[in-house]
């Protein structure tokens, strides 16, 4: 999200630290056990997460789902702009994303504006989906088991091999992969890099931290269900208050292959 150059640097300056918001990413989480996989390797996980996942993603060009995405920025607990629109989301030949949007509010954003790479973020790292083809650009570290809800899943911490590529962004954060299925049932992180490194009067464009949660589909496949994030993006100019709610929703199975 970019600043905006002249909008309300006073009101945020009066904006109670107490009250900006933080997502958090234990929310659901029990305690975590250090131990390493009973019946595997970390690596052999690692290796069925790739398989699982791709499988997942294939599968999701086959469904057509709503997403319906809302952004607001807060003074407080007070509203004082948002970004609201719905779209159905399918995917033709060759896997080619088709939106069309069933509903869209004029948007009234204080402070940020929203950017191709925060419509990339909606699209990509939200919903995240971590293949045997994705994984070489990430170093992943176990951290252990961990009860989510009511899934038993392994957690990782995911960083990219290369966090300063020119034209790249990538996830960092964490991950729960079912210990069942394999598959990503709850991330928690941000894309980046930040550009934060910007010549004078250049907006900065900074990324939100996010929590993603999956639900089963068809008894198979876990898909992205609900990301939510309540962050404060702190800006050279002063910090703004956004939270972002994304719902992915009435998943269906579509002909395209």
């Amino acid at each position: 999200m970019k600043w905006y150059t002249v909008l309300f640097y006073v009101y945020v300056l009066l904006l109670p630290a107490g009250l900006w918001g933080q997502t958090s990413c234990e929310e659901g989480n029990g305690p975590l056990d250090l131990a390493a996989p009973k019946t595997m390797s970390v690596q052999e996980v690692v290796q069925k997460l790739g398989v699982a996942e791709a499988a997942a993603k294939e599968a999701r060009l086959r469904y057509t789902y709503k997403q319906d995405v809302l952004v607001q920025t807060l003074n407080g607990k007070d509203v004082t702009g948002e970004f609201h629109e719905v779209t159905t989301v399918s995917y033709g030949e060759k896997g080619r994303r088709v939106e069309q949007v069933t509903f869209a509010a004029q948007p009234s954003l204080r402070g940020v504006q929203l950017t191709q790479e925060d419509m990339e973020d909606i699209r990509v790292f939200m919903p995240l989906m971590l293949t045997s083809e994705d994984l070489p650009q990430y170093n992943l570290t176990y951290a252990g088991q961990q009860h989510v809800d009511d899934l038993d899943t392994y957690e990782f911490h995911v960083e990219p091999k290369k966090k300063e590529e020119k034209g790249k962004r990538y996830f960092e954060g964490r991950i729960w992969v079912d210990a069942q299925d394999f598959q990503i049932v709850k991330l928690c992180g941000k894309s980046g890099p930040d550009q934060v490194r910007v010549k004078k009067k250049q907006p900065q464009d900074l990324r939100p931290t996010f929590v993603t949660y999956r639900q089963e589909v068809d008894g198979r496949y876990w898909l992205p269900a609900y990301t939510r994030s309540d962050d404060t993006l702190q800006f050279k100019t002063g910090g703004v208050h956004v939270k972002e709610i994304v719902k992915y929703s009435e998943y269906k199975r579509s002909g395209a292959q």
